[in-house]
């Protein structure tokens, strides 16, 4: 089997993969310790990690060079957090996402929120950006496509859902392996998600959210923790900085 068809496999709804997101290959060898069954950059932690804001600021090139350091360390298989694929046309974002498979890593975090501009995407643009992705990676590749509506409003009503689940299935029609929606916590409105989005559904943890079986039993199927295991170690390591200057 291969780390692709290992990787897609371990997205079960109601048994859901945890990733517990890294920087490097120290922080990956450290998750791997712990028992995780899969590896998953973040884009922030990697970009705070390395003197850079987030938003696409990590140059392209340390980027890929980051990823494939990271396989050539660890033998579970590796999902980058691309952000934005570099680009909001089509042909070069898949063409950026086609050199990330180069590097070995079995997938990416595709998201349609407009980085360094405002507001999402248009749903049929983002729609031709997945669909140029899925044509230059074939099929041996998980697109987890991202929607990032929650993050753009404080109203998380049944209007969003529909805007999420409208998002979703066209996600899928464009060819994504899977549909992440940061932010979503509510199980009622997961178990609509997953009822009417024909993709496996990634949550993100994160302070305050429920608990993960409680997201278990509405159905979802992977679970990350994006910029907060880095931003806890980084509090714990300024504590202990402290405690040994003072």
């Amino acid at each position: 089997m291969s780390k692709f068809e290992t990787f897609a496999g371990l997205h079960v709804p109601g048994d859901p993969l945890i990733l517990y997101n890294i920087w490097d290959v120290g922080s990956a060898l450290a998750v791997i310790a712990a028992g995780a069954k899969a590896l998953a950059t973040g884009s922030h932690p990697v970009a705070d990690a390395n003197g850079w804001p987030d938003g696409q600021q990590v140059p392209i090139d340390f980027a890929f060079a980051n990823a494939r350091r990271i396989v050539d360390a660890a033998e579970l298989p590796l999902t980058v957090d691309f952000e934005g694929a570099y680009s909001a046309d089509p042909a070069q974002g898949a063409e950026n996402v086609a050199k990330l498979k180069q590097t070995g890593a079995v997938g990416c975090n595709f998201e349609d929120q407009v980085i360094g501009g405002e507001g999402l995407h248009p749903l049929d643009l983002q729609s031709r950006r997945i669909a140029a992705i899925r044509g230059s990676v074939g099929d041996d590749f998980y697109i987890n496509a991202r929607t990032d509506l929650f993050l753009k409003t404080q109203t998380f009503d049944d209007v969003l859902i529909e805007k999420v689940i409208e998002r979703g299935k066209a996600f899928a029609d464009a060819g994504a392996s899977g549909f992440f929606v940061p932010r979503l916590a509510d199980p009622r409105q997961i178990e609509r998600v997953v009822r009417e989005v024909p993709l496996p559904l990634n949550v993100i943890a994160f302070p305050g959210a429920p608990d993960k079986k409680i997201w278990a039993q509405a159905g979802v199927a992977r679970i990350s923790h994006g910029p907060f295991p880095h931003r806890a170690l980084m509090a714990k390591l300024t504590e202990m900085a402290s405690e040994a200057i003072n």
